[in-house]
């Protein structure tokens, strides 16, 4: 089991959400500001919207490989195949590997992505599906509202936290949840969106030793700690079919022309030593 926090763990809205029918004319993807984002869901979901984070008894660690069935009232588990999206780190990355801060072309479609994992899950019956984006809410959200929405009406489960301090963060969350779900179901299989290694290296590797497919999706410039692994699968991002709908400014060094390529600098080397020498002058 991965267990870092006793007792706090966070938790979705009753489980893996339930199927809804598809909508025909939602295409776009859904991200923050985007034009033509669907409107608000307005069906109610069980008694409510939302769900807080529950203090629920720590579970015992398994030992061995991946049991049947629940270690504490013998329940049998369903299979999971679960996606989890590291928001921040995804949007912190792709700003980083195309030198410019996103538009809307360049960001990523969730519907398309939504579609990969569960066509990757197989015949329904194999197996229940679950993707959660978590994401950090700063104090005033803006067009972040729209593209929560947005990501619920594609049948994600968003988990939203308050960033209250500069340094707050959902890493942990992510982890609690990946625990709640390892020991609510057999996870079968466990798609992370993150480029975080410091995060998730050392918990992933462990469980694809406990049996369970582990794929990282990331951005190849800064998911070393996955393409480095001998356990972990790596996906690039652009690799996803249909995820962006342009290529992206960028060049990968592991796809790189026969002939070589020139990388231009992310910032003028004037504006880059301006900002040296006044950092080393204070």
């Amino acid at each position: 089991m991965i267990v870092r926090r006793r007792a706090r763990r966070a938790t979705s809205p009753a489980g893996p959400p339930p199927p809804a029918a598809p909508d025909p004319g939602a295409a776009a993807v859904p991200y923050p500001g985007a034009p033509g984002a669907p409107p608000p869901a307005t069906a109610a979901v069980g008694a409510g919207h939302t769900v807080p984070v529950l203090d629920i008894p720590e579970a015992p660690a398994e030992q061995g490989g991946e049991p049947e069935r629940a270690a504490d009232d013998g329940r049998s588990r369903p299979p999971l195949d679960l996606l989890i999206w590291d928001a921040p780190n995804i949007d912190m990355t792709l700003s980083t590997v195309i030198g410019a801060r996103p538009t809307a072309a360049s960001r990523p479609r969730f519907d398309a992505i939504a579609a990969w994992f569960v066509e990757g899950a197989g015949d329904p019956g194999a197996s229940d599906v679950e993707a959660c984006v978590f994401a950090n809410i700063p104090p005033q959200p803006g067009s972040l509202q729209r593209w929560v929405e947005a990501l619920r009406g594609f049948g994600y489960s968003v988990f939203a936290r308050p960033k209250q301090q500069p340094d707050d963060d959902i890493d942990q969350d992510m982890l609690d949840h990946i625990a709640v779900r390892q020991h609510s179901h057999r996870l079968r299989r466990l798609v992370v969106f993150s480029g975080d290694g410091r995060n998730f290296a050392e918990p992933l590797e462990e469980l694809v030793r406990q049996g369970t497919e582990v794929v990282v999706v990331a951005f190849s410039e800064v998911a070393g700690y996955a393409i480095g692994s001998d356990l972990l699968q790596f996906i690039d991002i652009e690799d996803v079919p249909g995820a962006f709908t342009e290529p992206l400014d960028r060049v990968r060094l592991d796809a790189l022309p026969p002939d070589g390529a020139w990388l231009r600098p992310t910032r003028s080397l004037r504006e880059f030593v301006a900002g040296f020498t006044a950092r080393r002058a204070g």
